[in-house]
């Protein structure tokens, strides 16, 4: 593998930029594409350049809104398209049988566009899983489930606590939202009938909330029982530790936009995959779980401030009636999936601090599972310092892949701090170390930083025997 990794870096910035801009890119590469469908349905894409090296990235794609397009993608973004390509590596993927929760549909599809590339390419010498957000989980899924298939991984701002830790905390949100913000509503957390009707009435609760002391204060609490960031735009700098209202009016946008249509609407999409209600909080104490969250110190400043009550709040929550799951609907979320940390391949993991629809806190959560399972030495997870889901410059990428193909090449894990990445990343020049924005494409330089998230919330074991080992995981549910 280490003729790739020379290739890797070779590319000049200028001549990166060169064919980035240029309308016949892909003829320059000598690019041969395949696309199609599969039997299912879903339909593929494959290309290979002129100068392929031998190795093959296998993309999966994040969460489709259900009625969206849903085309087949092979990488995340065009920018590290063409980095990828110029470099040699082969790229492919699907769009996977059916959109939303589609992690039953993902897995199959996936090892049928790797059946295909054999076919219609050749057998790669080395098969690279990627994939961001849903496709991170997906990612983590293919080498658990065809582990023979795949020599590395990265998965990218994954859902790696699993389906079921996952829901459980969008249960959290959804149940304290509609007890402490929206009592009487009418506002439906689970077995949900109409869904865009639920998230309006939703995003109308959460609008009258913000625009009163108290509201702020109790929406704090929500987002810190899903230990929700107060950090929202990925160009600006982290709020201060102690500047609450800015941390409260991000977790207010990240709410609007991205949290209540999960919450509210999406999981409609599962339930009827799942033939039910896969979520539960019975038993959970949300005291402990405040006790733990990153935002206590918010939630304790916003309520003294609005003259509210944080005891009685905590306790009308333990005190409402809980939701339990419908087991054949868990079954489902647990094979849709949850993970064991049974890893065999090296496994390098990237997520932004500010994610407030995948928390960081995903990476605790499979760091547990994968030690527990034995398998520390394949792991290693790095960070980025920036707010946003998946917002990683093309650069932080090309690090992140150079670091996996180093460790294939040498049987051993290169420097992964944060000096290290960065240098590498910022060795790429500027047509790489780029972010999109409202107002265009900005020069952002690499920010990957040492650190190391906090646990999370929610037990990630289909709340099973994991739990019966872990005193902070017992805690969370011991009697109020």
């Amino acid at each position: 593998m280490s003729s790739p990794i020379k290739h890797f870096f070779s590319l000049t910035a200028f001549a990166f930029l060169f064919l980035a801009s240029s309308q016949t890119a892909s003829a320059q590469l000598g690019l041969t594409k395949h696309t199609g469908a599969l039997p299912d349905g879903a339909s593929y894409l494959i290309e290979v350049p002129a100068n392929w090296n031998g190795t093959l990235f296998l993309y999966s794609h994040g969460f489709v809104t259900p009625g969206s397009p849903n085309p087949a993608k092979d990488v995340g973004d065009p920018v590290t398209r063409l980095y990828m390509l110029s470099s040699g590596f082969a790229l492919a993927g699907s769009s996977y049988a059916a959109t939303g929760w589609a992690i039953q549909e993902a897995l199959p599809d996936q090892i049928a566009v790797l059946d295909l590339f054999n076919q219609l390419v050749g057998t790669p010498k080395g098969t690279i899983a990627w994939g961001h957000s849903l496709g991170g989980m997906v990612t983590a899924g293919l080498i658990e489930r065809y582990p023979d298939r795949f020599d590395a991984a990265l998965p990218m701002c994954g859902v790696l606590s699993g389906g079921v830790a996952a829901w459980n905390t969008a249960l959290d949100f959804g149940f304290t939202f509609k007890t402490l913000l929206a009592p009487g509503s009418g506002l439906q957390v689970v077995d949900i009938a109409d869904p865009i009707g639920n998230l309006l009435l939703s995003e109308q609760m959460l609008t009258i909330a913000q625009t009163t002391q108290q509201g702020r204060a109790r929406l704090a609490l929500v987002a810190a029982l899903a230990d929700g960031p107060g950090w929202l735009i990925p160009t600006s700098p982290e709020p201060a530790h102690t500047d609450f209202a800015i941390q409260e009016l991000n977790q207010f946008v990240w709410a609007q936009t991205i949290d209540l249509p999960f919450v509210f609407a999406a999981r409609a999409e599962l339930e009827l995959r799942a033939r039910g209600n896969p979520s539960s909080n019975t038993g959970v104490n949300y005291r402990s779980l405040l006790a733990r969250s990153i935002d206590r110190a918010e939630v304790a400043a916003l309520y003294q401030q609005a003259g509210l009550d944080l005891n009685a709040d905590l306790q009308a929550l333990q005190d409402t009636v809980r939701i339990s799951a419908d087991p054949e609907a868990l079954h489902y979320l647990e094979t849709n999936i949850i993970f064991d940390g049974q890893i065999n391949i090296p496994v390098l993991t990237m997520h932004t601090k500010g994610d407030g629809l995948v928390l960081v806190q995903n990476e605790s959560a499979y760091n547990n599972v994968v030690s527990k399972a034995g398998n520390s030495a394949l792991l290693r997870q790095t960070f980025v310092h920036r707010a946003g889901h998946c917002a990683f410059t093309p650069a932080e990428t090309a690090a992140a892949v150079h670091a996996l193909l180093s460790r294939l090449s040498t049987g051993a894990w290169g420097p992964l701090d944060a000096s290290s990445l960065n240098s590498v990343a910022s060795a790429l020049g500027p047509g790489l170390n780029i972010f999109p924005t409202p107002i265009g494409i900005l020069p952002v330089p690499p920010a990957y930083f040492d650190f190391a998230p906090s646990q999370y919330l929610r037990p990630f074991d289909a709340l099973g025997g994991e739990c019966q080992s872990d005193p902070v995981c017992r805690a969370q549910f011991s009697a109020p």
